[in-house]
C-alpha cells in the first residue's frame, strides 16, 4: 500500500522535476518513486549491469539490435598518412 510523503523543493529544483518528468510523460511522482529506488538499490556484482539505464535517450530495441546502430552511427576514416617529422637543424655549438 502506497503511503504519502511530503518534500519541500525549492523553485529550481521542482522547474527540473517538472520538465524532467513531462519529458518522459511521468508524473512528478514516479520521477520521485524512480530516483528512490535508484538511490536505494543494493549495488550490483557486475559493474557492466550497473551502468544499465543511465544513459536517456537510447532506442529501446538496443540490446537486439546493437550491431546494427553501430553500423549507422560509427564512421570509421582512413588512417592519416604517415608523414616523417623534420628533424629542426641545431645550431651548431663552438667550444
Amino acid at each position: 500500500m502506497a503511503r504519502p510523503l511530503q518534500v519541500y523543493l525549492d523553485e529550481r529544483d521542482l522547474e527540473q522535476l517538472d520538465a524532467w518528468a513531462r519529458e518522459r510523460g511521468w508524473t512528478k511522482s514516479q520521477a520521485i518513486r524512480v530516483a528512490v529506488r535508484a538511490l536505494t538499490r543494493r549495488p550490483a556484482d557486475d559493474p557492466l549491469l550497473e551502468l544499465s539505464g543511465d544513459i536517456d535517450g537510447l532506442p529501446a530495441d538496443l540490446s537486439a539490435n546493437l550491431d546494427r546502430y553501430l553500423d549507422e552511427t560509427f564512421v570509421a576514416e582512413p588512417r592519416a598518412p604517415y608523414q616523417a617529422r623534420r628533424r629542426r637543424s641545431r645550431p651548431s655549438v663552438r667550444r
